[in-house]
């Protein structure tokens, strides 16, 4: 017999967890089937909504450039308000951890590469750090770790034209770890305060890094300043230095994405939201043009879930939402049409830097988010996607894969809860 629920959330990103937080405003009994660990872990943690629309960016506000987009894109869907609803779901769950929501300007944030960002939301731990903010910044790096050369993005910040000076300089940690050490190691010796010859590894790199001061008004690290007691490391290291320290998001793997995957799973535990993780949907079963059961392979053992709704919400080509082989790309859930050039040669542009026709690849929506077949009529009239599987976007060039996946999953979740409970 299959486990029955009001909506079924296929997926484990930041869209699957808004949709299923919308439907379950709605009063419907929701579950989330996620299959991998989260791509949230290898994210920058930050909340980009619209960078670059049009030609122009970085824009100073997203919604601005909303009419510039191409036809098809999702925000045309989900329209401004889907926008801001997503954004309003994601503020209530994260709280205070995040920065941004007191205007619907974009923040300008550092990269770990010294490139600079148009941002709406942004951990509270990055704030002091923004580049739209003045103040003479030394960026410290740690030798050892490759993913953060802080002399070089000082140098990138300087020639981007920011308003105040970076300087660089990469120190030792005050302990060692093995070369293939994970940025959480270091994120807990700070937690835990390790002895280390000289004092703590709070105070011995409080002291390395004063004495590389000259002069700067704040302080920025790669984002490893602690895991669970972040905020007192960062707080001892600025009363140490006398000047405010800041976080750089880096990488994967993310310890901020891995801090805000933690929150919206908080907040879907919070909302009753039931989560079956670990293994993947690899069927379903249909009826009459709904989808009425999906099936999960449960250590080679089938196991069907059932729901009056269905949001498909497993990412684009990085997140296998999406598959692709020299021939086509599908959808491999729901076998959902996703249209794409017949040549493969016409996927990519020749330009590095170009306009990728794979870049928008995804299912095509119809006004209720339903993913269509190739005479523009929805597959199915219960299921409907969210975040990366959605085509339409070119996220990486317009900075607005958070606020897509915050839009659809926003209205989806909604559509989703409120069929289920009418």
């Amino acid at each position: 017999m299959a486990i029955t629920d009001d909506v079924l959330v296929i997926g484990g990103g930041i869209a699957a967890c808004t949709a299923a937080l919308s439907a379950a405003e709605t009063g419907a009994r929701v579950r989330l089937l996620a299959h991998k660990k989260s791509t949230l872990r290898q994210a920058s943690g930050l909340v980009d909504v619209l960078g670059y629309a049009g030609g122009d960016g970085p824009l100073s506000d997203p919604y601005a450039g909303l009419d510039a987009l191409p036809e098809g894109h999702p925000y045309h869907v989900v329209g401004e308000d889907g926008v801001r609803a997503g954004l309003r779901i994601f503020d209530e769950a994260v709280g205070d951890a995040y920065r941004g929501g007191h205007t619907d300007s974009n923040a300008l944030v550092m990269t770990h590469g010294g490139a600079v960002k148009p941002t709406a939301r942004y951990p509270a731990s990055v704030a002091p750090g923004l580049a739209s903010s003045s103040g003479d910044t030394l960026l410290v790096g740690f030798a050892g770790l490759t993913d953060f050369d802080a002399p070089v993005a000082a140098d990138h910040l300087a020639a981007a034209g920011v308003p105040f000076s970076a300087r660089g300089v990469t120190v030792e940690f005050p302990k060692r770890f093995r070369a293939d050490a994970k940025v959480t190691r270091f994120a807990k010796a700070l937690d835990r305060d390790e002895d280390v010859d000289g004092g703590t590894v709070r105070s011995v790199l409080a002291d390395t890094v004063a004495e590389e001061l000259d002069g700067e008004s704040r302080v920025g690290f790669p984002a490893m300043l602690g895991d669970d007691h972040d905020e007192d490391v960062r707080a001892e290291l600025s009363d140490r230095l006398g000047v405010p320290v800041f976080e750089v998001p880096t990488g994967p793997p993310s310890l901020l994405g891995l801090k805000l995957e933690d929150i919206l799973f908080d907040a879907l535990d919070e909302a009753g939201v039931r989560i079956s993780a670990g293994n993947p949907a690899v069927d379903f079963e249909a009826d009459t043009g709904r989808v009425e059961t999906v099936v999960v392979d449960q250590k080679s053992r089938p196991t069907p879930y059932s729901a009056d709704q269905v949001v498909l919400a497993t990412g684009g080509l990085v997140g296998k939402g999406l598959d692709s082989d020299r021939e086509s790309v599908t959808e491999p859930v729901f076998g959902c049409h996703v249209p794409h050039p017949e040549d493969r040669y016409d996927w990519s542009d020749p330009e590095a830097f170009g306009d990728h026709a794979f870049a928008r690849f995804g299912v095509v929506p119809d006004d209720e988010l339903r993913p269509t077949d190739e005479d523009g009529e929805p597959h199915f009239e219960n299921l409907r996607a969210a975040g990366g599987v959605v085509g339409g976007a070119d996220v990486a060039r317009e900075k607005s894969a958070s606020g897509v996946s915050l839009a659809t999953g926003a209205v989806a979740g909604r559509l989703a809860g409120e069929e289920a409970t009418r």
